[in-house]
């Protein structure tokens, strides 16, 4: 089945929408694989910080917005660069959610596929993420679409798995 979607960059307008997916994602998480640091609670105010400096990407269903992930070109807190590919000019994605209800449906898949489009059109070399290290965590699901495992570090106590994707491909 595929599934007519849009992609835009989210305004302050849609942040409490945002919240809303990545906490149903959060919880959907911790439903199934008990409380963990995937289980935060997003907030209306958290997601408008992360707008200040990033681009934070959504994909919509008609109206419904069922997927985000945020693009930021500053290095977020967990990330040592250490781990990663020496390149000049790299994105961070972070935030990454899609509603449980439109999973394993090609949203998380074409949501990436766009923020490597976006990371190009700005002219850079690297895609950067982290996910959990733990059942809860999506390594395998980046390694399916074309990011490769760079690291493995715990970080205030949260063990995480860097992955990159090296641009152009």
């Amino acid at each position: 089945m595929t599934l007519r979607l849009s992609f835009a960059r989210a305004n302050t307008a849609d942040a409490a929408k945002v919240a809303k997916v990545r906490a149903a994602a959060a919880e959907d998480l911790t439903v199934r694989f008990g409380r963990g640091y995937w289980s935060s609670v997003p907030t209306e105010r958290g997601v408008l910080a992360g707008m200040r400096d990033s681009h934070v990407l959504i994909a919509r269903r008609g109206a419904a917005i069922v997927g985000t992930c945020r693009l930021s070109r500053r290095k977020p807190w967990a990330t040592d660069v250490a781990y990663f590919t020496r390149v000049t000019y790299p994105i961070y994605l972070t935030d990454m959610a899609v509603r449980p209800d439109y999973q394993r449906k090609g949203i998380g898949r074409a949501l990436l596929e766009r923020a490597v489009g976006l990371a190009l059109e700005w002219d850079a070399d690297a895609i950067r993420l982290d996910a959990h290290d733990a059942d809860a965590g999506a390594g395998d699901f980046y390694q399916r679409c074309g990011f490769r495992r760079t690291g493995t570090v715990t970080y205030r106590d949260v063990p995480l798995v860097y992955y990159e994707r090296l641009l152009p491909e």
